[in-house]
């Protein structure tokens, strides 16, 4: 049996824990925050254009 402590996080949704490593990714590389916000509206759109598209997965 696993005794190590569980935090918040690891009960968190997957959407929390992936924008948690996100943020220490680009935070410990130390990626401009204006280019951060720049590829995530790129980001953003490509993944609702996956969602209106019939063979989304």
């Amino acid at each position: 049996m696993n005794n190590a402590p569980t935090t918040s996080l690891d009960n968190a949704p997957a959407e929390i824990k992936l924008a948690v490593d996100l943020i220490c990714l680009l935070e410990d590389n130390d990626i401009d925050p204006q280019t951060v916000l720049s590829a995530i509206d790129i980001v953003r759109h490509d993944f609702e254009k996956k969602l209106q598209s019939p063979s989304s997965k």
